[in-house]
């Protein structure tokens, strides 16, 4: 970064949440994935963003990832301090617990967008595949094991050395939370049969940094 390049201390503010729409902010998050993707993440002024926000957070986003550490979130969609909420598990499922968070995220601190995000590789969807036993892993993979159930009818090498097939049970798992979501959180799914809120469902890349949005 230049020395004399400008630090940006924007914060979203009550104001600009409420004026953003959903698809507003999908296009944002796309726009900063892209700036990920190119190297060209907003420089920021962390420390004037830190001080902006501790009266109060509007963020515009919830995004629920794996807790990969090759999956920085903020970074893959260059978002600063306040940006967006961040619930991580491994394999990017919902219990009562992230609904929970995710409630609050959107009924109460006003965020419009949910992202379900899985990536590429996903230990955790390769364990469920595996049928994986080891301590509260096994009832983790639980929620996970659906997803493989989706994809019964994937034609060829169904197991973990075939990628194809991984990233396809990976899909499904996003697909299967969403599912899962609008289920089990009747305040979530009103709110996106109001317009209020979409849900939407990503994968990321490990190798480029991509994310692209699932239909």
């Amino acid at each position: 970064m230049n020395n004399n390049e400008a630090l940006s201390d924007q914060v979203l503010t009550s104001e600009s949440q409420e004026k953003l729409t959903p698809d507003q902010i999908l296009q944002n998050l796309k726009e900063g994935n892209e700036r990920f993707v190119n190297n060209s993440l907003t420089p920021r002024d962390y420390k004037a963003q830190v001080k902006a926000t501790a009266g109060g957070q509007y963020p515009e986003a919830v995004i629920i990832s794996c807790i990969d550490s090759r999956v920085p979130v903020e970074h893959v969609f260059d978002k600063g301090v306040g940006d967006i909420f961040v619930a991580r598990v491994a394999g990017n499922f919902v219990n009562e617990d992230i609904l929970g968070s995710t409630e609050f995220g959107t009924a109460v601190a006003g965020s419009k967008v949910v992202v379900i995000m899985g990536h590429k590789s996903c230990g955790a969807v390769k364990a469920a595949i595996d049928n994986v036993e080891m301590g509260n892993i096994t009832t983790m993979l639980d929620k996970i094991k659906p997803a493989v159930e989706m994809t019964a009818n994937f034609e060829g090498d169904r197991s973990t050395s075939n990628e194809e097939f991984v990233t396809e049970v990976v899909k499904n798992n996003v697909r299967h939370t969403m599912k899962e979501m609008r289920k089990k959180s009747p305040v979530i799914a009103e709110l996106e049969r109001n317009g209020d809120v979409v849900i939407a469902g990503a994968f990321y890349d490990l190798e480029t940094g991509r994310v692209t949005f699932l239909d």
